[in-house]
């Protein structure tokens, strides 16, 4: 019943199985194709498949492809084990193909062509008689292959000989001509044996060089003529009784109407590069030659100007040639094939790649299981689809009923996609089946394979043809990546890769077809409503403007996606040599709703200042793509495109653009991934986004879905609350700076840390405030960017000093004074100096993030700011701890010597209170403050604490190291009190009352305690009674290291009150 669609249509690619179910490893029989069938073996993971039809390699990989499965590697026992098992049971000992290393398709070149520099002859028009003879003997030639470059002058139009070969017996043994037809072209012929063959084989009359290799074998009587490195034409219909004659004359730009003489029908233009080999060489070896490479081959004659005979007009000169690049190099050096087993182990070899050969066929088992049960359920129960299909495909039974591996001609290929698209049409109310959607894929793929030969009046192969196929083969695309279609492609998970197999099938069939797409037109568009094709062709010239693509206009969205190359890139392609340019470009508007969404795009967020909660990441964009083909081979430039947002933000989320591409390589067996390298944000608005990629490929927006931790309102809130709280900061840092130079307060190792910790964070506080206003400058922007890490670093780093100065008035370090501030300079200055210099050097390209003036937090530059200061806080966290813990045991040894009766519970409190609030105010002067940052995305109040305490850092070291601090109190206190004795005139000596601004200090030492002097005691009050100052000399220091301890009474009890470290309050 189902045998005229199922053996037409299905069996191009879809496995059909036996009812039977493997109980063990072993050989499957499967569906029939071409009248036999194809076994099947089964291992613990694999599943294989052999295809006895001979094929090339490319097109054996190709119906791989198509199966969801690929050309064995070999890479594995178990694979191993499964091909010898499956060639052993089914009795093939031919040479097989497997998989290259090289096997992706082609990739782009580099944005250059080659060139190589050749010495030529020119042939000029000025005279009739100019001929080169090749100086060299000829033995007999049972094959012979001979390859020149030439250039053809434009404005010659009559029969030209380009060589001729002459025996003494006969003439014309081997010649190969040209002439100009009604379109411009310029079509060659062979002659071999006297037998002229026909006029096919063609070049477009460009004026450019071509290269031309005619290569012919006696025992098949085989010819054929390579253009450009394309077999343009091919037969065997020659006479096969004889060799070509030995020692013969080969004539260049002439024919030889008798032997070395009588020349006729001169040839007009340039030639060189002629070689000539005693063989048939292969298609490999014409890639070879054709993109200016040598070849291993023995050669009769290679190019020589010594070994030429000139006449004398023809002129000897030099030329610069365009090499092409082969897309793949296995072309090159050949493809890979299986030829038996040694040992166990396979034996491997190289061959031409156009050579046919059987081949394996290997997918997963998972997957063949899948298909087998698909197959089955379509068998016995075929959709409305499949059903209408059969009805149809009596129009094309002579097609269908062949069911070969492949799409032979592009006629075959149009008349499935033909029917195909009308069964679609008609049953477009029942939609389509995920079986349905599987064949469908598969058909694709081959189609997009398909050869394309050039066009003969027999095949009716037109430009019209060929872009009704295009037609079909983009409606039967849009079909299947319908967005009814998404929770179809879940069912088929299993087998299908994903949507992006369809767009590599697309892909494929563009570059395929795109020579024979535009012939003599510059645009062509192919729209369906969810895939809009264009194809531009340009010729680059001084001055070619930039090349654009915009998809559809919608009602919904204002934003159009659009991608173009830059007019500077069009330039450079044409500096570079291209002369056409052909742009394809294709738009998938409905791809998004079909990736599944619980599959989440693994991505580092680009979000990590804590503000936002990272939650995944999402497709959000259609995809455009762009393939650029510069003399028809694959180049790669770079490109800048706009797409629209496709995602509405829930509430509660917020959205993060990032360019990226489908990169088909990144997980091969998975078909592909998402990449974003060499990809770039231009810009972000609030409906698209800009993006800058190096290369051409498929590309799309990635959304980075964020939990918006603060509101809109909050973000405002803690932004003017960050800019008054910097503004605060500074003012405060300034005041104490002044007061430190104006007061006059004595100097130290102590003053001097507060100084330069006051200076670096005000320096980059004003910094931060201005950041804003340089962001419009990318100059301005870098170099703020490099000062605010540079000033940050180093208040970092004075906290650090801090930190260590504290630690050394309270731990004995034996180190002079000297000593220790030349080592706090190096740390305080040198240490950001260098961070931030190697920081530069090594990622100056990526040192700035974009659209503000700070560090790049999507790559490890952010880390040369992080990592410095996680490691300053860890080291001032113990600092403090270790400070706290002697301050304590030392206050409550001392409390309880000076009251050892009266303690109690009340006294202990007081007592730990009195020495952890100084250490408290601490905290912000060693930066502690800053660890609040890891914890404000748990919420907006921690956010609102962590700006109260660090962007009011400045405030608090005002308060600290100013207002509280008694050196400073003092020194304002001895002004005001000798301005107060200079207005006593009267008096003799008005200043001899006043305390000197170093006042001895008492020591205690070894149990012995005496009152301090009043200078020292924490008031600037007379000491009474109950007040008594307690001070702990640390005697590796000079005199200004000392903790003062103050006992006053306090509701009766004495309470010791830490006032050391000079700030009162410290």
């Amino acid at each position: 019943m189902t045998g005229g669609l199922y053996t037409g249509l299905f069996l191009f690619s879809f496995l059909v199985v036996c009812e039977s179910e493997p109980t063990h490893a072993g050989p499957e029989r499967m569906g029939e194709s071409h009248g036999q069938q194809r076994p099947i073996h089964l291992t613990s993971n694999w599943a294989f498949q052999l295809v006895n039809d001979s094929l090339a390699f490319s097109r054996a990989d190709s119906f791989c492809r198509g199966q969801f499965s690929s050309l064995p590697n070999l890479n594995q026992s178990e694979e191993r084990e499964g091909v010898k098992e499956l060639l052993q049971q089914t009795q093939l000992h031919s040479p097989i193909w497997v998989q290259n290393p090289s096997k992706e398709a082609n990739k782009p070149v580099a944005l250059s062509k080659q060139y190589s520099q050749f010495s030529a002859l020119s042939f000029s028009k000025d005279s009739r008689d100019g001929f080169v003879r090749v100086n060299t003997s000829f033995p007999a030639l049972p094959s012979v292959t001979v390859c020149v470059r030439v250039q053809w002058d434009p404005e010659w139009n009559e029969v030209s000989t380009i060589f001729s070969y002459a025996a003494a017996v006969f003439t014309n043994e081997f010649q190969l001509r040209g002439q100009v037809d009604m379109q411009g072209r310029i079509l060659l012929a062979v002659i071999i044996h006297g037998k002229h063959l026909p006029y096919k084989a063609s070049f477009p009359n460009d004026g450019a060089w071509h290269h031309i290799c005619v290569m012919w074998h006696r025992s098949s009587g085989h010819w054929a003529i390579y253009v450009d490195g394309e077999r343009k034409d091919t037969g065997s219909d020659t006479d096969t009784s004889r060799d070509i004659y030995a020692d013969g004359i080969l004539i260049l730009g002439q024919d030889q109407d008798s032997f070395g003489g009588n020349f006729t029908e001169p040839f007009f233009g340039n030639i060189t590069d002629l070689h000539v080999w005693n063989m048939t060489l292969e298609r490999r070896h014409v890639l070879a030659l054709n993109a200016c490479s040598s070849i291993a081959e023995e050669e009769l004659f290679g190019w020589n100007l010594n070994q030429l005979i000139i006449h004398p007009a023809v002129k000897e000169m030099q030329v610069l040639l365009f090499c092409p690049v082969v897309p793949q190099q296995m072309e090159l050096q050949g493809c890979k094939m299986l030829q038996g087993w040694t040992d166990q182990l396979p034996l491997l070899g190289l061959t031409d790649c156009s050579n046919p050969l059987p081949f394996i066929c290997r997918s997963s088992k998972e997957r063949y299981l899948k298909m087998k049960q698909m197959s089955e359920s379509q068998s016995s129960q075929p959709s409305a689809f499949m059903n209408h299909l059969m009805k149809l495909s009596n129009k094309s039974q002579a097609v269908l009923g062949q069911q070969p591996p492949e799409l032979s001609n592009l006629a075959q290929a149009s008349v499935l996609l033909d029917v195909s698209v009308q069964a679609l049409e008609d049953t477009q109310e029942e939609g389509l089946q995920p079986t349905d959607m599987v064949s469908l894929i598969q058909l694709l793929s081959l189609a997009a394979d398909v050869p394309t030969q050039p066009p003969t009046d027999a095949t009716n192969q037109s430009q019209e043809n060929v872009q009704e196929l295009s037609q079909h083969f983009i409606s039967v695309a849009d079909s299947i990546i319908s967005e009814n279609n998404a929770l179809k492609w879940q069912a088929i998970k299993e087998v299908v890769n994903g949507p992006m197999d369809v767009v590599k099938s697309i892909d494929r069939m563009v570059t395929n077809l795109s020579p024979r797409l535009m012939g003599e037109t510059d645009h062509l568009t192919v729209s369906s409503p969810n895939i809009k094709l264009e194809v531009q062709q340009q010729r680059l010239q001084e001055g070619s403007k930039g090349l654009s693509f915009c998809g559809p206009e919608t009602e919904k969205h204002t934003d159009i996606d659009c991608i173009s190359i830059p007019h500077q890139k069009i330039q450079d392609l044409h500096n570079n040599g291209f002369h056409r340019l052909t742009l394809v470009n294709t738009w998938y508007g409905s791809l998004r709703p079909l990736f599944n969404p619980e599959e989440n795009i693994t991505m580092v967020p680009t979000v990590t200042d804590g503000s936002q909660r990272y939650l995944g990441t999402v497709l959000g964009s259609s995809v455009i793509s762009t393939t650029v083909l510069g003399d028809d081979q694959l180049v790669s430039t770079a490109v800048r495109f706009q797409l629209q947002h496709r995602v509405q933000n829930p509430i509660g989320t917020v959205y993060d653009p990032v360019c990226a591409f489908w990169d088909f390589e990144l997980a091969p067996e998975a078909g592909g991934w998402w990449n974003t390298k060499g990809c770039e944000v231009v810009s972000k608005q609030y409906g698209h986004t800009v993006c800058y990629c190096n290369h051409t490929t498929n590309f799309a927006l990635l959304l980075q879905v964020y939990e918006a931790q603060r509101s809109p309102e909050n973000e405002k809130a803690l932004q003017v609350l960050t800019f008054i709280g910097c503004g605060v900061s500074l003012c405060g840092l300034l005041f104490t700076f002044i007061l430190f130079i104006a007061v006059g307060v004595p100097k130290s190792d102590r003053t001097t840390v507060h100084k330069n910790l006051i200076v670096a964070l005000g320096i980059a506080e004003l910094l931060l405030m201005c950041s804003d206003w340089a962001s419009a400058d990318e100059t301005t922007c870098f170099v703020v960017t490099a000062l605010l890490h540079l000033f940050f670093m180093a208040s970092f780093s004075w906290m650090l000093v801090e930190g260590l100065l504290l630690w050394s008035k309270v731990v004995s370090v034996n180190i002079s004074e000297d000593r220790r501030m030349k080592l706090y300079h190096i740390i305080g200055w040198g240490l950001p100096v260098v961070i931030v210099g190697v920081t530069l050097a090594a990622s100056v390209d990526e040192y700035k993030a974009d659209g503000h003036c700070w560090l790049n937090v999507k790559n490890d530059t952010i880390w040369a700011f992080v990592g410095p200061v996680v490691f300053v806080l860890a080291v001032n966290a113990v600092v403090l701890c270790r400070v706290v813990m002697v301050t304590v045991s030392s206050a409550r040894r001392r409390a309880k010597m000076l009251s050892p009766s009266s303690a109690s519970k009340m006294q202990t409190f007081d007592l730990t209170w009195a020495v952890t609030r100084p250490v408290l105010i601490l905290l912000p002067v060693l930066g502690l403050t800053w660890l609040c940052g890891v914890l404000v995305h748990l919420s907006v109040v921690v956010a609102y604490v962590f700006i109260a305490l660090n962007a009011f850092q400045g405030l608090y070291i005002f308060l600290v190291y100013a207002v509280y601090n008694s050196e400073v109190r003092n020194a304002i206190k001895r002004i005001k009190e000798k301005r107060k004795a200079l207005s006593f005139t009267n008096c003799s000596q008005p200043t001899s009352f006043l305390p000197s601004q170093r006042a001895p200090i008492t020591s205690w030492g070894r149990g012995a305690l005496t009152p301090s002097s009043p200078e020292t005691s924490e008031t600037s009050g007379p000491p009474s009674s109950t007040s008594t100052s307690l001070v702990i000399m640390n005697e590796s220091f000079r005199k200004e290291s000392f903790v003062t301890f103050s006992l006053k009474s306090t509701s009766g009890n004495q309470v010791v009150q830490l006032t050391g470290y000079k700030p009162s309050g410290c």
